[in-house]
Order: structure tokens, then sequence, then C-alpha cells
């Protein structure tokens, strides 16, 4: 299968620009799409052969739920048998934006599409180029993150397609994502809503419109969930890993620094290739041949957006071990902490202070 690469112009968006992706959607094929978060491989989400396509191309496990994304909030209504009144208000303060809500399903959602779940993931992006893709095709739109499955999501088109080259009819190509990080979801099919994956909109975000949300324990739990029912993308297998093996390291600047330089000479001298993952207040206390600086810890907005593209850049590089600071503070430091963790497979080393607490 040759995959076609379009280039949108989000300068001058035309409905003409789409018709070539709408009419492989409404086949029954897929298109990869940005949205403000991360690229989508979307699928008609009604069709459960589409929905089966999307899990073949990605080799995502068959049980992990796809979002379905929509253009318009009255939209819940054909999704939902049962829309609380917290729904709504959600979607009046966080739609379009990044923010999924799963809800219980009505029959059309196929099993296929929620993973066998009696649930649905539901989610208006707020992207222009997705937003009209799904109104044009006049379908509801399946899309987990466009990436092989484990593997760091996409946030530009070169990455979808050196991922999915092949496996896929269509990516649009809009640039770059702008957040980076996957929306929050949470769970409001419960007697309580709670948290199913941090994202760009904080808990903190949200407490205005839920007053008493906390996080789902698998959530803060450290540690990979294969023995729950994966009620939410990202919460049962492990994700967004580069090829090399990524430790994060928690503690002090100074101790950190010197464990992480301490470790890479170790891997040096063994011979491997070794790289550090640091903010850019600290990246030049790094003796590491190669370092990259993800941005200032005052600017996580930043960090946010370029954590993907640069653990990919170590496999561009060849990089058998990495080696990352800490990067739970800040407004969008569980999301981005719970992405990285996810990637290091939850390996972890805990630094002494100067004082050996």
């Amino acid at each position: 299968m040759e995959t076609i690469v379009k280039k949108i112009n989000r300068e001058n968006l035309k409905k003409e620009d789409f018709s070539e992706a709408v009419a492989i959607l409404r086949s029954g094929g897929l298109v990869a799409f940005p949205t403000e978060t991360v690229y989508g491989l979307g699928g008609n989400a009604l069709d459960a052969s589409a929905a089966a396509k999307i899990y073949a191309a990605k080799g995502r496990p068959s049980d992990n739920p796809l979002i379905v994304h929509v253009a318009y909030k009255d939209s819940l209504f054909e999704l939902a048998k049962e829309i609380p009144d917290e729904a709504w208000d959600l979607a009046k303060y966080f739609w379009p934006g990044p923010l999924t809500m799963i809800l219980k399903k009505k029959d059309v959602v196929p099993d296929g599409t929620t993973g066998g779940l009696p649930t649905v993931a539901v989610r208006m992006p707020s992207d222009a180029v997705a937003r009209m893709l799904i109104a044009q095709s006049g379908l509801f739109i399946a899309a987990p993150s466009a990436n092989a499955s484990g593997r760091p999501s996409t946030t530009r088109a070169e990455h979808v397609y050196k991922d999915l080259a092949g496996r896929i009819e269509m990516i649009l190509d809009g640039g770059s994502a702008t957040i980076g990080l996957e929306s929050t979801i949470l769970d409001l099919s419960g007697k309580k809503p709670v948290i199913l994956r941090p994202g760009y909109l904080s808990r903190e975000d949200l407490l205005s419109v839920l007053p008493n949300l906390e996080y789902d324990p698998a959530v803060i739990a450290r540690t990979t969930q294969k023995d729950i029912v994966a009620r939410a993308p990202g919460m049962k297998y492990r994700h967004y890993a580069p090829k090399g093996n990524l430790t994060v390291y928690e503690g002090g600047r100074v101790e950190v620094a010197a464990a992480i330089n301490r470790a890479a000479a170790d891997k040096i001298r063994e011979g491997h290739t070794c790289a550090v993952l640091a903010a850019e207040e600290t990246a030049a206390e790094y003796v590491c041949p190669i370092v990259k600086s993800i941005g200032a810890r005052t600017q996580e907005e930043i960090i946010a957006a370029r954590l993907f593209d640069v653990l990919r850049s170590f496999d561009d590089e060849g990089v058998e071990f990495i080696f990352s600071e800490s990067f739970s503070d800040g407004h969008l430091g569980t999301a981005i902490m719970n992405r990285l963790l996810k990637a290091a497979g939850y390996q972890v080393i805990h630094v002494p202070d100067g004082d050996g607490k």
C-alpha cells in the first residue's frame, strides 16, 4: 500500500483539500491527521472493520480502547446512552479542546472501537484541520495516536510516515502539533468521576466543574498495570517508549547530575551509546556526548510539546541508554511524568540528597 502525504495549508483551508481523505474514510480506510495534542490515526468509529484496521496498522492490543473524535457537542446524544449533567458542563468550558470523556455507550458504537467495553471515549478537538476533516466526512472518527504501538506519539507528519508508511492510505500534514501531550481522560461512567489519564488539562483546571475530582489509583501507581482492564488508552501497556533503555532520575539537582554522569560513564566504558535528557538550566552539567535540552523548567508547555520529538530523536542517533531528569513540578508535571515514566517502563532511580536522605 502506498501512503499518500498531503500538505494542508492552515492559512487557507478549503473543502476540496479534504475530499480524498473523506473518500478514504467513508470507504473504510485510514487517514492520519493533526490535532492540537498529537497526530491521530483515524477511521470510521461506527465501522468495526475500520477499527480493526487501526489496531492492525498500529500493532495495538485490541483491548486498548480508541477515542472517538467528533465535530459537534451534540454528537454525544448519538454515541452515549447516559450523559450526566457534568458532561455538558465540561463540554461547555473545555470543548473543543484536549479533554476526553468516557460515558456509557449506545449500541451503535461497536465493541471493536471500545476494546469490548460498555463505554465510549469521546473528544471534540480544537484543531481546525481535525474539525474540518470530521465535519466534512460526516462520520465519527476513532483516532488513537498515529504511531506504532508502544512508540512515542507523533507530533509531526514525518513521525507518522516513519512509523506507518505502507500501512495506511493517507497522512494529512498540518505541521507540528501545538500541545504535544495527549488529551486528559475523565471517566464519567461510574458513581464518581475520575481522571484515567492526565493531560494538558490538569486536575486543577477541572476542579471548577468537578470539585471532588481525583486521579484513578492506577494513574499514580507508578507501575505497569498489566492485570487491569484498560478503561482508557494508555492505562495497561508500556507506551511512548524509545528504542533505547530509558531511566528517570529523581532528586536534587546536584545529586541527580552526579548520579547520571556516573551511570553514563559506566555505559560509555562498556562501549554503549548514551544520552541525557535534561532541562535547559542543567544541560551543561552533563558530560555525556549526547545531551538534549528539552526546555526551561519555567516553560513547561515547551517541555510538553517537545517530549515525544526528543524521545524519537534518540532513535535517529542510535542511542542505547538514555538517562533523564525528572519533570514532576508545575502545572503540567503530572502529565509529563506520566508519559516519561511509561516510556521508561517505570525505571526510576531516587537519588539521595547530600545528607544521604
